[in-house]
């Protein structure tokens, strides 16, 4: 069974998801940074394709992903650094990434190289929808790899049912229209959470956009299965490169 179905059937509540860019800070850190977040307890990680326009981040993660093209980082050297890291690493992985580059890369010759490395899903934010359902769904699916879709505060009802139809891994819910970056508090979002929560909606949801103390953190649990967390710890990856201290500074902020 794939990763992410396996997580989410066993854990309902207070799952972690953490964000990086792939070749930043230095460019051989994806294997130390992936190890250090499992050995830590998270529970899923997002592994980010530096991409030079990736319109839906802020300037935390922008900056990173400028810094790993500059460092070398391309899909095809993550993908020979991730080859073999099932022998290493147990928890579900998602690619995040722009469409240009997977399309350069070959979306189908994308998909059999996740299957390869042992990689669980993929986020594209900018595919659309009724794109990936007539060309992309049947490639993905052959490959048993999940879509993930982002709905926000904007989303339509209509459409936040179709993504709930059409995809079974989990509905990342952005926590506002703005890009990512650390919020101080969620108390505005809160008739949102409650809202989507009102739904009924078949799978679970991850929250993600701000999620950077212990007050966004334990909002986010309250009202969905878990929490994404990127500008936060590219931040913190910034000021301590070392993986393991940065991810242990990571909990202490989320928790302390």
């Amino acid at each position: 069974m794939n990763r992410i179905k396996t997580l989410f059937l066993q854990k309902q509540q207070d799952i972690l998801s953490v964000y990086f860019t792939a070749g930043y800070p230095a460019l051989n850190d994806t294997k130390a940074i992936l190890s250090a977040l499992q050995t830590q307890g998270v529970d899923l990680v997002e592994i980010g394709i530096p991409f030079s326009d990736p319109m839906a981040d802020g300037p935390v993660i922008q900056e990173s992903s400028h810094k790993a093209l500059n460092n070398g980082m391309s899909i095809k050297l993550l993908f020979e650094q991730l080859t073999n890291i099932r022998n290493e690493i147990n928890i579900p992985l998602v690619m995040m990434g722009y469409l240009n580059p997977v399309m350069q890369f070959g979306f189908e010759a994308f998909c059999r190289e996740c299957s390869r490395v042992g990689i669980d899903g993929m986020i594209i934010p900018d595919l659309p929808m009724s794109d990936y359902l007539e060309e992309y769904k049947a490639i993905a699916d052959r490959y048993d790899l999940k879509f993930i879709f982002l709905i926000t505060p904007e989303t339509s009802e209509e459409r936040i049912r179709i993504i709930d139809e059409n995809t079974d891994g989990f509905i990342y819910m952005v926590s506002s229209a703005a890009v990512t970056g650390a919020q101080s508090s969620f108390d505005s979002r809160l008739a949102y959470f409650d809202r989507i929560n009102a739904m009924g909606l078949k799978n679970p949801r991850l929250i993600g956009f701000g999620v950077s103390n212990k007050a966004t953190f334990d909002a986010v649990n309250q009202h969905a299965s878990g929490a994404i967390v990127g500008s936060a710890f590219i931040k913190i990856l910034e000021q301590i490169p070392e993986p393991e201290k940065a991810v242990g500074e990571l909990l202490r902020v989320l928790k302390e």
